[in-house]
């Protein structure tokens, strides 16, 4: 089945507004605090402030259970949470400097809660819309919405900041998370009926359906795999810019490979996924993109034992965010492919849960390693390509065919 481009265009947009908050802090965010002295350990634990996304499964039930009709059950918690991320961006802008670092990272923590709430409703959105073969497309544009957006608050308005300043890059995101709730008050909202869901469900019938979900057969396997698939990667990813600035590096430098080219080379690994997953059986897409994942990891490892050339840091780095994001994709296609749609808001925030407490974990762990047990960057980045092989393991038992997720409605 396929989707309109009006509707595509609508749900890049949305995860556009939520990478923003994202791309900043892991495009800017690190590179900025280690230039001015902040230790590993301290940066691996700046992924705290990601807890919002972690933690989002508590209240995705909210979110399912209660909204407007008349507005649009899934627009009526996207314009506040919008307008959530455009306010604390704008307050961000009057925090500029070392200084005021502590202020920023709550600023920051708060963007994050507001772009994780919507997130709920925007995956509910997608599941409500996205069917059969719309599943590969309309993830290749959700990933490509986010990371447009990440690359937008974590690569050009960083490279812009010679220019507009620290506080110019706050406004901007202010601008343009106002722009995003413009377009979602023109958009129109099917009624979730139409589309499988169901309006006003009762708490223990949201309940109920998340317990059958999750205790179907495979289900556990299921939840490991999504919750490791990026384990080994975000382990790698914790420290690369840091190492990059430790190897002499500017921060123009690591924001442009990194933060911009890198996320372009994302983008267009994300589109191949989404292609991969049109074409292919969805675990399929998934094993050969997370295959192809560990090439350049092991890369980073290789650079890490030598000095690192210019041009062999730009290849690893391209590479590595390539196939991670051909990977994202393939595996965000999976998951929703496992949703009960009757529950499509909570059951994917659910498993995206999953999938970020697998990676949450990585940071401090980073840091921790490099910090206190004093592993070089070249044994983490080792250590980070050996937990992506042994992922591939966890294909084994998901290889045989599973009931689905959302079975025929009862009468």
């Amino acid at each position: 089945m396929k989707i309109s481009p009006s509707k595509l265009g609508l749900l890049g947009t949305l995860y556009f507004v939520q990478g923003m908050p994202y791309g900043f802090q892991a495009g800017a965010l690190a590179a900025y605090a280690r230039s001015h002295g902040m230790s590993l350990k301290a940066i691996g634990f700046l992924s705290a402030l990601y807890l919002p996304w972690l933690l989002k499964p508590l209240w995705a039930p909210l979110v399912e259970r209660y909204g407007s009709e008349r507005i649009g059950a899934r627009k009526s918690w996207i314009l506040p949470m919008q307008a959530g991320i455009a306010l604390a961006c704008l307050t961000a802008s009057f925090f500029p400097g070392r200084e005021n670092i502590l202020p920023l990272l709550g600023l920051v923590f708060l963007m994050n809660l507001f772009a994780a709430t919507q997130d709920i409703a925007v995956d509910g959105l997608a599941v409500d819309l996205l069917h059969g073969e719309g599943l590969g497309w309309g993830n290749a544009v959700q990933v490509v919405g986010y990371k447009l957006g990440s690359l937008t608050g974590g690569g050009l308005l960083i490279w812009a900041s010679e220019y507009i300043g620290w506080r110019g890059i706050f406004i901007a995101m202010a601008v343009l998370a106002a722009a995003g709730m413009a377009i979602t008050l023109a958009a129109h909202e099917p009624p979730r009926a139409a589309s499988g869901g169901a309006v006003r469900m009762e708490w223990r019938e949201i309940f109920g359906r998340m317990k059958s979900a999750m205790l179907l057969p495979g289900a556990g396997w299921m939840l490991l795999f999504i919750g490791t698939y990026k384990l080994g990667e975000s382990l790698s990813d914790a420290l690369y810019k840091a190492f990059l600035v430790d190897s002499g590096f500017t921060l123009v430098q690591v924001g442009k490979w990194s933060g911009t080219w890198g996320t372009v080379a994302s983008l267009s690994g994300s589109i191949l996924g989404g292609l991969l997953a049109t074409r292919i059986p969805l675990l399929g897409a998934v094993f050969v993109t997370a295959t192809l994942r560990v090439f350049p990891l092991l890369g980073r490892w290789v650079l890490a034992l030598a000095v690192p050339t210019q041009e062999a840091i730009i290849g690893v780095t391209l590479a590595e965010e390539f196939f991670g994001g051909a990977l994202t994709t393939a595996m965000f296609a999976f998951m929703m492919s496992r949703v009960d749609r009757r529950i499509g808001a909570a059951h994917y925030t659910l498993l995206a849960g999953i999938e970020l407490l697998g990676k949450m974990p990585a940071g401090p762990v980073a840091g921790i390693l490099a910090d206190d047990a004093g592993w070089s960057y070249a044994q983490v980045f080792l250590l980070g390509t050996v937990l992506s092989v042994a992922f591939l393991l966890l294909l084994i038992p998901l290889r045989q065919p599973r009931p689905p997720a959302s079975p025929p409605a009862t009468p």
